[in-house]
């Protein structure tokens, strides 16, 4: 199968169209795929580390106030039509994926008036503006939330799916994510991470917490600052030299996120669809807190979903304290019946099938064309 990837400008967007480009691969040995996204978003960089080629276009997006830029962003996306059509007509796909961002736009339509299958994955519960406008034209959507398929009544194949990033986790190895952290194996600790660029909102929270920590003799934390926090907190946390330090592990990142997850007790952190999705494959309990600087605020309706499953607790980061986040964990880490009931509910929610789905879909679509 020849197949266009194309999403960019977080990871959140990226990291599910290479998971699907791995299933097709699976699936259908010998398969080509072109990556199509912007030179300036992290695909450019992401993609291209996989082995995967890798085309760009020139997009922006539309701003949701009236402004002049709204008027370039249209001479950019015909201009990105234009550039993608080359682009397709050169590669002759099968199909044509997009996982959201604003360079979906221009490639996904320019596949649909060319006739070529097409596919969008959604994310979050609460559509972008890009595949809002694209369910339109395209042949199937893939959600990863059920409240999310009534958005897209506009297109005739709406599967719900769930988050392919589901199923990478689930082929981690927990035992050599307690051997990367120097851990005895099964040793119960909280992963706090506040994204791959870290979070100014939570590494203060956590400092705050420091005093409190000799009260959860049992349990480790592992706080995950991002590397322009990492000094900073890091020696901030050392000074404190409370009663517990010694169970404190603070690094600037993880490379081996899958493998610690796995062997994670509670996750702390945003409400990224692509961590959720891992989350929830693992049925692993969750205190959220949201990013308040999002698109359409879609964090916080991620978050939501969980919370009212009883999978998670969600703190809105106006209301995130140090001792308001210890309460939380204190109330999760000491009462295992609590913790296992969460992880239910959490595992409930996940689809660790989701690439496997979402490769189904693709086929299905491509043979009614």
């Amino acid at each position: 199968m020849r197949v266009v990837l194309t999403g960019g400008g977080t990871g959140g967007h990226i990291y599910p169209a290479l998971a699907i480009g791995r299933e097709i691969s699976e699936k259908q040995p010998g398969s080509s795929l072109l990556y199509i996204g912007t030179n300036r978003g992290l695909e450019s960089r992401i993609v291209p580390e996989q082995g995967i080629a890798f085309e760009d276009v020139t997009i922006t997006g539309f701003r949701r106030s009236l402004s002049w830029e709204n008027v370039r962003t249209v001479v950019r996306f015909v201009q990105g039509v234009r550039r993608s059509k080359q682009l397709l007509r050169k590669f002759k796909p099968d199909v044509v994926v997009g996982t959201g961002g604003y360079v979906c736009g221009p490639v996904v339509y320019a596949a649909s008036r060319l006739g070529i299958p097409t596919l969008i994955h959604e994310q979050n519960v609460l559509p972008g503006l890009t595949n809002k406008f694209l369910s339109r034209y395209v042949d199937g959507v893939a959600v990863s939330f059920s409240e999310s398929v009534p958005l897209f009544n506009k297109c005739p194949d709406v599967e719900f799916a769930g988050n392919p990033c589901a199923t990478r986790v689930l082929q981690a190895d927990r035992s050599k994510g307690f051997s990367s952290l120097g851990l005895p194996q099964e040793t119960p600790f909280v992963l706090i991470v506040g994204g791959s660029g870290g979070a100014k909102a939570i590494n203060n929270a956590i400092m705050e917490m420091g005093p409190l920590l000799h009260k959860l003799p049992d349990t480790h934390f592992v706080f995950v600052t991002g590397e322009r926090f990492y000094n900073d907190t890091a020696a901030a946390m050392k000074r404190m030299n409370s009663e517990g330090s010694n169970r404190v592990h603070v690094l600037p990142y993880i490379h081996n996120m899958p493998e610690v997850l796995a062997a994670a007790t509670l996750f702390i952190g945003r409400a990224g669809a692509s961590f959720l999705a891992e989350v929830t494959s693992l049925g692993i309990p969750s205190i959220l807190i949201p990013s308040p600087n999002v698109t359409n605020n879609h964090q916080e309706a991620n978050a939501r979903s969980l919370a009212d499953a009883g999978a998670a607790r969600l703190i809105l980061e106006r209301d995130l304290k140090g001792d308001l986040l210890f309460s939380q964990i204190s109330s999760i880490m000491g009462d295992k019946v609590l913790r296992g009931k969460m992880a239910q509910a959490s595992r409930g929610l996940g689809m660790p099938k989701a690439a496997s789905a979402i490769y189904d879909q693709i086929v299905r679509i491509q043979r009614k064309r």
